[in-house]
């Protein structure tokens, strides 16, 4: 039976730099050694880093020794009337996990942001009836410490006793770990020899998914299954060949538009967006993955730094998708790769694909040597804001307040912005929108439609993401990736805030030095940086931009 089909246009088989890449590949037996989890693959430097990192590419064991334990604390929850589940997690913790429950078609709730009206909402709602998971390798992260701390004052405060609710995924030996048992919390222990953006068929993708009910067990069998198409140093391995074709783009074509049929409607694009940009992103080097809906502009009249691609299920077919109404203008085989199998073959296909390109490009795919630059920075923002409210200087043109601008620019009218953006972004690079907002909130249509004009108005790939949500995934491209991206970061504080429990900060606080501590890498690094502060939740001059961008 075969799991993973993949289909390359011809002018993707025809090139010579995807023919020697895969030759290369082939010839080298990476397929066969990675699964072996060979750490020599990428290189001396890369080798104490790629030995811890290897797991995996042989999770299977281990996930189904934990199957049992999540079946069983999902019964003795429901037993307890504990029916609603939220995840607090960042990267590689939440965006696997999310995935997975939108394909199984349950509910599980994601806090993967600091905004305080996201936070306040997770926390207000019916907490008889919910369980909160926790996951990070350390228990070190800030978002998800917060996060955690803020919910069990919220138990208290309820009259529940947090311990019983709070379930932690961590790695064993991990600090985290021993406190959480000397807490009296569930625990459940993950692979330390996996790293978050490889995690999702480990415990920190199938413990939430699990006890929200997701049939992570067929999940589990389907990646297995797959390995055998995967394993072969083989032309026709089909992560090999999606290696092969991601390389030869480069490096030009380094975005990747990718967008799902509607035989697989699981927002893989959203967990493709971490693993392949976080471990493609440096030394100059990367592929910035953008999910997009169908009919995104990328996909009608393709910009030169695109390379456009589909994610379909296992019945597809490789040419037009079943179920595809928009007809062969839309269809699969409009894409220049297409990739078809089950959700648990896909997550495998991938991981194998992004490994064996980080050999093919020389770097290290396992590491993210500039994630921890914007954690530095917000650190020391939020020491300066400690106790203090936020307060921006700049120039102000109605309900937005111009925090930074590139040297020489002018902003005063919705005009001016659009001017500015065309001026700034690369004729051949990106623009990354960066919203520091409630993601469910009021602004999240409007920033989509946003999005949306500006990648026709500009003609280039344009990229939405959520902070700090995206810290954590794309914001290592952003600063070590190729210097062809300009920036437009968006915050809009609103009236309410929520203190942090055990700490003299609030949630407000945090998510303003996040941003701060972002843009002043990425300013730091040379990367043309547009920040924008809008009056509380106001959509008027996004919506005043779009204008001007289409008029």
């Amino acid at each position: 039976m075969t799991h993973l089909r993949i289909h390359l246009s011809d002018g993707v088989l025809e090139s010579f730099a995807f023919r020697d890449a895969l030759g290369r590949l082939v010839n080298d037996g990476v397929a066969g050694q990675i699964f072996a989890q060979n750490p020599t693959l990428w290189g001396p430097a890369a080798e104490p880093e790629a030995r811890m990192r290897l797991g995996w590419t042989d999770s299977a064991p281990g996930a189904r020794a934990l199957l049992p334990q999540i079946e069983a604390l999902r019964q003795a929850f429901l037993a307890r009337g504990i029916d609603r589940f939220v995840l607090c997690g960042m990267g590689g913790s939440s965006l696997g996990p999310a995935v997975i429950a939108r394909w199984a078609g349950v509910e599980l709730t994601m806090l993967d942001t600091t905004d305080p009206v996201a936070v306040q909402r997770a926390t207000a709602s019916d907490l008889t009836r919910t369980a909160v998971v926790v996951s990070s390798k350390s228990g070190s992260t800030i978002e998800t410490r917060s996060h955690l701390d803020t919910f069990e004052q919220a138990f208290e405060a309820a009259g529940i006793a947090p311990e019983a609710r709070i379930v932690i995924v961590t790695d064993p030996g991990s600090p985290f770990e021993q406190e959480s048992r000397d807490a009296g919390r569930h625990v459940f222990l993950a692979d330390p020899n996996v790293g978050g953006r490889f995690s999702v068929l480990t415990a920190f993708g199938l413990v939430p998914a699990g006890l929200a009910g997701a049939d992570v067990a067929s999940l589990v069998e389907a990646g297995d299954a797959a390995r055998a198409e995967l394993v072969p140093d083989a032309p026709s391995n089909p992560a090999l060949r999606l290696a092969a074709a991601l390389f030869a783009g480069l490096p030009d074509r380094f975005v990747l538009a990718l967008d799902e049929a509607p035989s697989a409607r699981w927002d893989l694009g959203r967990w493709a967006e971490q693993l392949v940009a976080e471990s493609t992103g440096k030394e100059g080097l990367g592929i910035l993955p953008i999910a997009l809906p169908s009919d995104a502009p990328e996909f009608s009249r393709v910009p030169v730094a695109a390379i456009t691609a589909r994610v379909a299920g296992p019945g597809a077919d490789l040419g037009i998708d079943p179920g595809d109404s928009e007809g062969s203008g839309s269809g699969s085989g409009s894409r220049d790769i297409t990739v078809a199998g089950s959700l648990g073959a896909q997550f495998l296909a991938w991981e194998v694909a992004t490994a064996a390109l980080g050999r093919l490009m020389g770097i290290d795919p396992f590491d993210q040597p500039d994630v921890e630059s914007a954690k530095v920075a917000a650190r020391a923002a939020l020491a300066e804001l400690q106790g203090a409210p936020a307060t921006h200087e700049g120039p102000r043109t109605g309900a937005v307040t111009v925090v930074e601008q590139p040297a020489g620019a002018t902003v005063e009218s919705a005009s001016d912005i659009a001017r500015t953006l065309r001026a700034m972004t690369p004729a051949a690079g990106y623009l990354a929108i960066q919203a520091y907002v409630d993601p469910q909130g009021a602004l999240r249509a409007p920033l989509e439609r946003l999005r949306a004009s500006l990648a026709t108005a500009l003609q280039v790939p344009v990229s939405l993401g959520y902070g700090p949500s995206y810290l954590h995934s794309v914001g290592q491209l952003h600063k070590g990736g190729p210097a062809l991206g300009a920036f437009l970061q968006i915050t809009s504080p609103g009236d309410a805030d929520l203190a942090i429990a055990k700490s003299e900060s609030s949630f407000a606080t945090l998510i303003d030095a996040q941003a701060r501590g972002d843009r002043g890498v990425l300013v730091q690094r040379g990367r043309p940086v547009l920040a924008l502060e809008l009056a509380s939740q106001d959509a008027s001059v996004i919506e005043q931009l779009t204008a001007a961008l289409t008029a």
